[in-house]
This record gives structure tokens, sequence and C-alpha cells, in this order.
């Protein structure tokens, strides 16, 4: 029989519900989906949890780096977001998608998944686990060995694939039951339950909201941007951005690309600006007066900033004075 999938995120619920089956003796494969929004991937390629996971659980893993086709559920989720730009219920229907079409190609029996009911509020009630299973095409072959009990039995429990029995009826927020297993079982490195999703990152929802109105055409690079630095919507087609850091000012200049706008002081310390968009006059007088305003030197005094493209040798000299911090807010993403 092939090998049943693994849905493995690398935390400790999924690293539960795989052991628990590969324990009666059922081979699996693990699958890991990898977006750019994701906190635990290596460069926006690999979940280092799911393969530290998959490594110490001794099974392969498949990585599907799936950014591209996510950001039209993003853009307009049939189920709705969570508290911020986090579509979890759509996330979830958009991966188990994902994954019946690998059992298709594998010969898979069935997927394995470290859901619990009622642990989250979107997309682990038990009408959501249902219209996941619906909407994917998985009905019956969703195997959720933590909250087993809890649900109709599925085909490989019906047909003897797994023993029903040896599975659990776990439930809720609380993380006490999945850690006294873990100790029973002999896990004791996994990573901590908080969500690794930046959609659900109020700072970053804000951001990404507005690149939504303003660039729906947005691509990997312009996601990567919203990670670093303070935003500023200077116009509709414009924005700014400034790092906060030395660190984080060498990463903006690694992003930026054909088009963009570098902004530097001149004669002071200060940060490096990124502009995206079609800047005007003003624009470029209120990115400048931005850069002042987070540079070495007197808040009232006169900082001559240097603006030059990404595409073009040529510079322009602004000499700017600092921004209130009140009138900064108003612009602040």
């Amino acid at each position: 029989m092939a090998k049943a999938i693994a849905l493995l995120s690398g935390r400790l619920d999924s690293i539960l519900a795989t052991k628990l089956v590969l324990e009666q003796g059922t081979e699996l494969e693990a699958v890991n989906f990898v977006t750019v929004f994701c906190t635990c991937a290596a460069k926006g390629k690999t979940c280092l949890a799911g393969k530290s996971a998959a490594d110490k659980l001794r099974i392969k893993l498949k990585v599907f780096e799936v950014s591209k086709e996510y950001f039209e559920i993003i853009k307009n989720p049939k189920y709705g977001y969570g508290r911020n730009m986090n579509p979890c219920l759509d996330c979830r229907v958009f991966m188990f998608k994902k994954a019946a079409q690998y059992m298709k190609e594998t010969g898979a029996p069935f997927i394995v998944t470290g859901e619990v009911l009622g642990e989250r509020p979107m997309s682990q009630r038990r009408d959501a686990m249902q219209i996941i299973e619906r909407d994917s095409g998985l009905k019956g072959l969703v195997l959720r060995p933590l909250s087993a009990k809890f649900f109709e039995p599925t085909i490989p429990e019906k047909t003897g694939i797994v023993n029903r029995e040896a599975f659990l009826a776990i439930q809720g927020r609380s993380r006490k039951p999945q850690i006294q297993l873990a100790d029973s079982l002999g896990i004791n490195d996994y990573p901590c339950p908080a969500g690794g999703c930046l959609l659900t990152d109020s700072g970053f929802a804000n951001r990404m909201k507005d690149l939504i109105r303003h660039k729906p055409d947005f691509t990997i690079n312009d996601v990567q941007l919203l990670k670093l630095g303070r935003h500023f919507r200077l116009t509709p087609e414009a924005k700014l951005i400034v790092g906060r850091n030395q660190d984080e000012n060498k990463r903006l200049l690694n992003l930026a690309k054909d088009g963009d706008l570098y902004f530097n002081p001149s004669e002071v310390r200060g940060p490096t600006g990124i502009g995206r968009g079609v800047f005007n006059n003003n624009s470029l007088s209120v990115a400048s007066i931005i850069i002042a305003r987070y540079s070495d030197g007197k808040l009232n005094g006169q900082i001559k900033v240097i603006c030059r493209q990404e595409s073009n040798s040529n510079t322009v000299s602004i000499t700017a004075s600092s921004l209130g911090l009140n009138e900064l807010e108003k612009i602040r993403i």
C-alpha cells in the first residue's frame, strides 16, 4: 500500500498526530506548504520546523512553495478573514486541495492532520472542518488522531488500515493534553504553539491591506518588503520604506528593484529609504523629510538627503527639515 500523507507543520499537534499513526506501523510521507507569509521558513523555501520534525520522525518531507497561488486567496477569501488578514478557513481548504492533488499523484490512501476540535476559532470548529473536507474533496479521508473520538470513523478507520482505539478525544484551546502526550511519547523538542503566519499580526496585516488596496498585482518581492522597516503611504501611487537599523538597511537594498528610488542622508548618519511607485516633486520632498526625521542631527536642523534611482546613476540632492512626530504618524502604515 502507498504511504499515507501527513500534513506536517512541525508544530506540536502535527508532530503528535504523525507519531500516533507511525506507531501503528503505517508508513507516512510528510507534506509541508510554504508561503512568503510563513515565519518559520528559510528564505521562503523550506519550513525549518517542518524539516526538523520530519528528520526526527524519520520520514520523507515534500515541500510545496505556493505563495503566488495563495495571493488570490488573500485578496478575496470565500469565507472571510479572521481578526486581521488571515483567511484561515480558505487557507485550510487551499492546502487540503493541494494535498488531495498529491494524494492522487502518489496513490496515498488518506491524509493525517494534527487538527484539534475547537482549538482554533475559525478553522477548527466542527462545521469548519466539515467545510474543509467537502470543498477539498476529501470527505472521509482526513484522519485527525488527536480528536478522532469526536468524529465519525474515517474510511481508513472503517477499513482497518488504522486502529481507531489508539486515537484520542482532545478538544479545546488548552495545550496541556498535548504536552502530557508529548512527554509520554518522549517528544521534548518542539516549537512554541504560537502561530507561524504573518497575516495574523495586526501591524503586518495593515501593511498587507494597504498593498492590496494600492497595488493589487503585487509580487513576492512587494510582500518581502512589508516585513522590513517603517512604511509610509505618501500618495496612492508612492510609498516609502525606511530601515530601522543597519541590518534592515542592507536587506532593503537587496530587495530594491529597477525603478525604485534610494534615499540617504549625505552628511550625517541615518537610514536607507526605498521609494516604490510614482513620485512627484511633493512626494520626493516628503520622503526626504522623513529620512531627515530618522537621521542623526538636530530635529529642527536642515539635513541634505540624496535621492537616486536604481536604474539611473543620476542623483538629486534635497535639503529637508525634520518632520514632527504627529505629522509622521498620519502617513505611517
